[in-house]
């Protein structure tokens, strides 16, 4: 756990100044068809400091966690701000205070030996390669990565927080009706320390079962028609949408560089059905986020940002900087990836509120159309035009669930898309193994129910 040797300095801040000693480790195994590939173990951390002058920021960072390195960096950060504030002259005001206060993550440490990671890898293998002979490959990846804080601010909240994650994946590949190969993949996990969340290789088999008969399923399966289509999406792609192909565009230095967000506050973007929000902590039912921000790296404490409400766009994800620029009130968006990064605004728990409809309704009501199930990536701009790649998916005919279909792609406007939706699930699903690339990697959490709506479906 790290030790606090910054909060005696914070008196002696002249200036607004976020001062952060981080840690972040990340272990990794790997095995394909019983062979290690990979075995990993990293942990980076040191001291970074940002003061705030007039407008600009001067921002310093060191690898070495002492007093001394301490006071190198909060000298090379200030002597930054007075040096660009020299040369840009904005003349800004200081930002309006946000709450004082201190908020404390209790949990431990729980940093396992490698071997562990090596013992379970190779044991749940060897129990996929009895259980599934006909297999042309498998692999099996464990992975785990925690960010260790500890701020301190000169206006806002003091924190410390602990995030572990760790994660199981599956790939197998069989071979399928055509003389080619198909694959698919599952993920298991979640937050907290691997010893915690995986106890028992034995105890993934149903998952694992569960995974083998998609994957049959798809080997048997069709290419899809071309075309726009009603669809209905698995609350696993309504997170990937509502992170990618919205979230995105409203972060508030991408509405300042011109995304499709940027007009269309208090407009219709999507159909009122649709409520969409980056939760803190806490989700709409009550239940934990994925991935809980309890205060941002900016020492701004986390509250929940409703980005569309009953289909109208609301408001932007920001940071102190931004929010007073939009008149808006920061809610804890400002995140850095590692000590030497500076915080961006960032998503945390970004998903759609689930609606009222039942699955099996949603189907019923399309009469030819898809039931998209899985997506292995994603890719969207600022313009909200997205991709998915569809890993999973199954024709609806007449209102029941066909045959499989082979990998394809959607694609479109997300607001456009958003406003043909007309049936969300009363259920959810979230998922928390991924990370953000914008600019840094983030981890965050994704979720949604699933949704009813027309999209256009790629083909053979």
């Amino acid at each position: 756990m790290l030790k606090d040797i910054i909060s005696q300095y914070r008196g002696g801040f002249s200036l607004h100044t976020e001062l952060r000693a981080q840690q972040n480790t990340s272990r990794r195994v790997a095995v394909l068809a019983g062979e290690i590939v990979a075995n990993s173990r990293t942990d980076v951390g040191g001291v970074s400091a940002r003061v705030y002058k007039n407008g600009v920021y001067g921002f310093a960072s060191g690898a070495d966690y002492t007093d001394e390195n301490v006071r190198n960096v909060l000298e090379a950060a200030e002597r930054n701000a007075v040096f660009m504030d020299s040369r840009v002259g904005k003349g800004e005001k200081a930002f309006p205070s946000v709450e004082r206060g201190e908020y404390r993550m209790k949990l431990d440490v729980n940093d396992v030996e490698q071997r562990h990671y090596v013992e379970f890898v190779r044991a749940l293998d060897a129990r996929i390669a009895e259980r599934y002979p006909g297999l042309v490959s498998r692999r099996v990846v464990a992975s785990s990565d925690s960010m260790e804080k500890l701020l301190v601010v000169a206006d806002g909240f003091d924190s410390y927080s602990l995030m572990p994650r760790s994660y199981i994946y599956v790939t197998l590949t069989v071979p399928d009706k055509l003389g080619g190969t198909v694959e698919l993949y599952e993920v298991m996990g979640g937050r907290g320390w691997f010893t915690d969340i995986f106890k028992d290789p034995a105890a993934l088999d149903e998952k694992v079962d569960a995974l083998y008969t998609r994957l049959m399923q798809k080997a048997d399966g069709v290419y899809a028609d071309a075309g726009v289509k009603d669809v209905v999406m698995h609350p696993n792609l309504a997170g990937m949408l509502a992170h990618e192909a919205v979230g995105h565009t409203v972060e508030a230095d991408l509405v300042l560089g011109g995304s499709v967000a940027g007009p269309m506050l208090g407009r219709q973007v999507a159909s009122e059905l649709v409520t969409m929000v980056d939760f803190a902590n806490t989700l709409h039912d009550g239940s934990p986020a994925p991935l809980p921000v309890y205060v941002d790296d900016e020492g701004t404490p986390a509250s929940d940002e409703v980005l569309i409400k009953d289909g109208i766009l609301t408001g932007y994800m920001n940071n102190r900087e931004s929010a007073e620029r939009f008149g808006m009130t920061p809610h804890g968006n400002a995140r850095a990836y590692l000590f030497s990064d500076e915080p961006l605004i960032r998503m945390r728990n970004t998903g759609i509120i689930p609606g009222k409809s039942k699955l099996e309704d949603m189907i019923a009501a399309i009469d030819d159309g898809y039931y998209l199930v899985e997506t292995g990536n994603g890719q969207a701009d600022t313009t909200g035009e997205f991709m998915f790649g569809i890993n999973l998916g199954y024709e609806i005919k007449h209102g029941k669930i066909g045959r499989a279909i082979r990998d394809t792609t959607i694609s479109g406007v997300a607001f456009d898309m958003l406003k043909t939706v007309d049936m969300l699930s009363d259920d959810n699903v979230w998922l928390s193994s991924g990370f953000c690339g914008k600019k840094q990697p983030m981890p965050v959490g994704m979720g949604g129910p699933a949704i009813k709506c027309r999209v256009n479906i790629g083909g053979r």
